[in-house]
């Protein structure tokens, strides 16, 4: 495991929605074309997170301003993607992050219910399962994430978790002190339902309004209680058994 965690500070305030994020990502990961179309409702021709795209700018349109966020996997703390994969095509790499290993991945699915982002899918064409890898191979040479890298704002920046937080802190309290109050963290905190994530968001609005669930929860939280609970009843049915078979062996 690394020393420091390596993660995304995406700062929403400065996106303007040029989608170079998203082009980049396609390009150094060869992800392939999702079917680009215009829905008449929205600039955004991409529509949301999914198999075939791994980076994805919403487009939020509002009286009087635009709201705009590159969304990308959030590298759980505790990750239930990686918790009900049974291949192991997922696993948690030496920076913390979360990747899928597609030649591992065998199609199940579980992974895609058990994300409390709806971010990870399966690709319609092959039936495995394709996420952000946070690129994984440009970090093992030294280089940053290729969306990162293509940012012209500096939205998404990357680095060592503790420095984004810090940064991210900083930010909000300029913001707040220009009068910009709406101006919140979402996902920065040890203290939330998946124990914070490896890419976290400033925001100007509720997350529900850039389509983030407000409290997300690990779902496989209850795991443990679960199969506490199954080996209870497994042993007290266990016991009743041979509790007949004694009675059952008596003579009358």
């Amino acid at each position: 495991m690394a020393e420091q965690r390596m993660g995304f500070f995406t700062d929403t305030t400065v996106c303007i929605g040029c989608k170079a994020c998203e082009v980049a990502c396609k390009e150094w990961n060869d992800v392939p074309d999702d079917g680009f179309v215009f829905r008449a409702t929205s600039y955004d021709n991409t529509g949301s997170l999914g198999a075939s795209t791994w980076r994805h700018v919403a487009f939020v349109e509002q009286d009087g301003r635009w709201l705009m966020m590159s969304d990308v996997c959030k590298h759980c703390t505790h990750a239930a993607c990686l918790d009900v994969c049974p291949t192991g095509a997922l696993f948690r790499t030496e920076f913390d992050t979360v990747v899928v290993q597609p030649d591992v991945c065998n199609g199940c699915g579980y992974c895609v219910p058990a994300c409390p982002y709806g971010v990870i899918d399966r690709r319609e064409d092959d039936g495995r399962a394709w996420k952000c890898t946070l690129c994984y191979d440009r970090l093992r040479g030294g280089m940053e994430p290729a969306c990162a890298k293509a940012c012209p704002t500096k939205s998404i920046q990357f680095g060592p978790l503790d420095e984004l937080r810090e940064r991210a802190r900083e930010r909000v309290e300029r913001l707040h002190a220009e009068g910009m109050t709406d101006a919140r963290l979402y996902g920065e905190s040890p203290d939330n339902g998946v124990g914070g994530t490896g890419a976290f968001f400033l925001l100007m609005d509720e997350p529900e309004t850039y389509g983030l669930p407000p409290d997300p929860v690990v779902t496989t939280r209850d795991l443990p209680a679960m199969w506490r609970w199954a080996g209870g009843a497994a042993l007290a049915l266990a016991l009743a058994a041979g509790v007949a078979v004694c009675f059952a062996g008596r003579k009358p």
